[in-house]
């Protein structure tokens, strides 16, 4: 119950955000998304609907003037979330490329990327090698966690950047365009993926869990060494 309360005041919040801003949430939630997790499947479904006209009230504005609803209204949408993404991309990299792993060290648990994590990028980088970028920006949880390994890790910019538009126009078309053909049944598409948020839940908890354990073990060696 605590979980689903949880994904719903998620659920919420975004759906919300994107009914009050329209493009700009759209834009700015998948800019974020880029680095850190951002329910860009609840993002992109709920932009789709509404530019379907499924909500009373909420239209598709840019600029003070709204979007005719329909086609361009879906466009629109599924354009401000490539484009964000591809920006919150360039971004991750720019951190990963400058500040190397010496500030991962210092700051990667803000931005839930610890050494285990990045070692376990670099294995997915070596074992897709040119196509992990890609494969990365398609792979729920890990497509969030992409951006900021592969500046640490060099990946060339150009082709870095290619991938990853390639990669979120996929995405966010995509979902977008579930949310479009639902409509006001958009909720039956996020309900699809509620047994995916579960697990997704479950894995940060355990996450969590495990590092306060190792935290435990390490202040315990520590003692133990200075007791010594």
């Amino acid at each position: 119950m605590l979980v689903a309360s949880i994904l719903s005041e998620i659920t919420d919040a975004v759906t919300s955000a994107i009914g009050d801003y329209g493009l700009y949430a759209v834009f700015l939630l998948m800019v974020a998304d880029a680095v850190l997790p951002a329910a860009s499947e609840v993002v992109m479904v709920y932009g789709g609907a509404v530019a379907a006209g499924a909500f009373a009230g909420q239209d598709v504005v840019f600029f003070g003037r709204s979007i005719e609803e329909g086609f361009p209204a879906y466009l629109a949408i599924a354009v401000a979330g490539t484009i964000g993404y591809t920006i919150g991309s360039i971004g991750g990299w720019l951190i990963g490329l400058y500040g190397g792993r010496p500030y991962l060290e210092r700051h990667g648990r803000w931005l839930h990327l610890d050494e285990e994590r990045l070692d376990r990028a670099e294995r997915w980088f070596e074992r897709w090698e040119g196509w992990a970028v890609f494969l990365g920006r398609l792979t729920p949880v890990v497509r969030s966690f992409v951006s900021i390994p592969a500046g640490v890790l060099e990946a060339p910019f150009l082709r870095y950047t290619l991938l990853t538009l390639a990669g979120s126009a996929i995405w966010c078309f995509s979902f977008a365009g579930g949310g479009y053909a639902a409509g006001e049944s958009w909720e039956d598409i996020h309900h699809a993926f509620r047994y995916f948020d579960y697990v997704v839940v479950g894995a940060i908890l355990a996450a969590a869990a495990l590092l306060v354990v190792r935290r435990l073990r390490r202040r315990r060696r520590v003692a133990e060494k200075s007791s010594g």
